[in-house]
């Protein structure tokens, strides 16, 4: 099966962490978490998770991935300053595996150089920014532009880690 990266920094949003790594290891996929530091424990914005980071983000390396997931919440725009996330996720871009960013993880995917001629979507208030680095932006639960799948918010979870595990099926 695949082993998938989820990035999170303090604040991530809860449930956009929650629900998809519940759906992909259910699958059978080995998820990592990943975050500056490794062993320290990041809170959700809500309050309702607290996660370790198994590794820091200075060793990934994306012939070690098959995907990589982003939540949301304020945790993004944190994670577009570490250079480190930024490298990973344009590597991953640049070997064409799954780059799934959800809600407003979408501003680490313009930092990456991952959504330049790419149609995507997110919650709204980075649809600008999106539109700026050169992304055509669309309202739908789930869109797949080539390795790159983007959602919009909390309630388009179950078609986000839908499509994320068919994605990871049909290269498996």
């Amino acid at each position: 099966m695949a082993r998938i990266a989820v990035l999170i920094e303090e604040d991530f949003e809860d449930s956009e962490y929650r629900l998809p790594r519940e759906r992909l290891e259910a699958a059978g996929h080995d998820v990592v978490v990943a975050g500056p530091t490794a062993g320290s424990i990041y809170t959700g914005k809500r309050g309702d998770e607290k996660v370790a980071a198994e590794v820091a983000t200075d060793s990934l390396a994306a012939d070690e991935f098959d995907a990589v997931v982003v939540p949301g919440g304020y945790a993004p725009d944190k994670l577009r300053l570490d250079e480190d996330a930024v490298a990973f996720v344009r590597e991953m871009n640049a070997e064409d595996k799954v780059v799934a960013a959800v809600c407003h993880a979408g501003s680490l995917l313009i930092d990456a150089d991952a959504v330049d001629g790419r149609t995507v979507t997110s919650w709204p208030s980075i649809r600008v920014d999106l539109l700026n680095a050169g992304a055509t932006w669309v309202d739908e639960e789930v869109v797949e532009d080539g390795n790159v799948i983007t959602s919009r918010k909390p309630d388009d979870l179950e078609a986000f880690a839908a499509s994320i595990a068919a994605r990871l099926a049909g290269s498996s």
